[in-house]
């Protein structure tokens, strides 16, 4: 036997509503995926892909070339396309090694250079030359890792790098201008990357991309900001 409340038929109300017509919920959106041909990023354009207009980029494949690390590349990019919706970034490097390997050096020579320069700068720059091309109430999601909140030996990189991008989103979502939205995604390692990863990660439990594909839909598709979605 069904009961329903008062509460249950407003709020059916409400969605029967929202469905009906150009809704918020039914708009078709422009996203650019940066890193859309690696694991993760096929992943998020499968999720996205069945609802909205993918433009994937890459280095060396996608339809549009950009490398994160080049600002040139990602600004002629950015000036050959229309106005976007939505940023994504699943692509970022660091490089892994035990901290007794790591000597103090000079920026260039640093064994950390490759993060910084890479997954860090490269996110953050691409976010802010994605300020300038968004349409209003537009978003910005960046990716991170586990490794943020549990590191693992020769993960010291990964670590810091991933905490300063997830600062760097906390403090960007109070000053983004005309409703630009950004967030972060922090997945587990993927079930699909074991096979190469799995010495790095013994004990923990890998999620399918297809899930955490799911973190980057709430991004996109909802209305929060500032958040980093943890996916294990």
């Amino acid at each position: 036997m069904l009961y329903l409340t008062l509460v249950d038929i407003h709020f059916a109300n409400d969605l029967e509503t929202l469905s009906q017509g150009d809704s918020i919920l039914e708009k078709k959106l422009r996203i650019l995926l940066v890193g859309g041909s690696g694991t993760l990023g096929k992943a998020v354009a499968r999720e996205l892909s069945a609802r909205h207009e993918i433009l994937v980029a890459g280095r060396s494949n996608g339809s549009l070339n950009i490398d994160i690390t080049d600002i040139d590349s990602m600004r002629k990019a950015f000036s050959s396309m229309p106005k976007l919706d939505a940023v994504v970034c699943a692509a970022g490097s660091v490089k892994f090694a035990p901290l007794a390997d790591i000597q103090a050096a000079p920026f260039s020579d640093s064994a950390y250079s490759v993060g910084i320069t890479n997954k860090l700068l490269g996110q953050v720059n691409l976010a802010l030359l994605a300020r300038d091309h968004l349409n209003e109430n537009g978003s910005i999601t960046l990716t991170t890792g586990i490794l943020s909140d549990h590191p693992i030996a020769a993960g010291s990189s990964a670590t810091m790098v991933n905490r300063a991008i997830e600062g760097f989103v906390v403090a960007a979502a109070t000053e983004l201008p005309r409703g630009i939205r950004i967030n972060v995604v922090s997945p587990n390692v993927l079930v699909e990357s074991m096979e190469h990863y799995a010495p790095f990660f013994r004990g923990f439990e890998p999620v399918p991309a297809a899930r955490a594909a799911l973190a980057f839909s709430r991004s996109v598709e909802g209305r929060e900001t500032g958040q980093v979605y943890k996916v294990y």
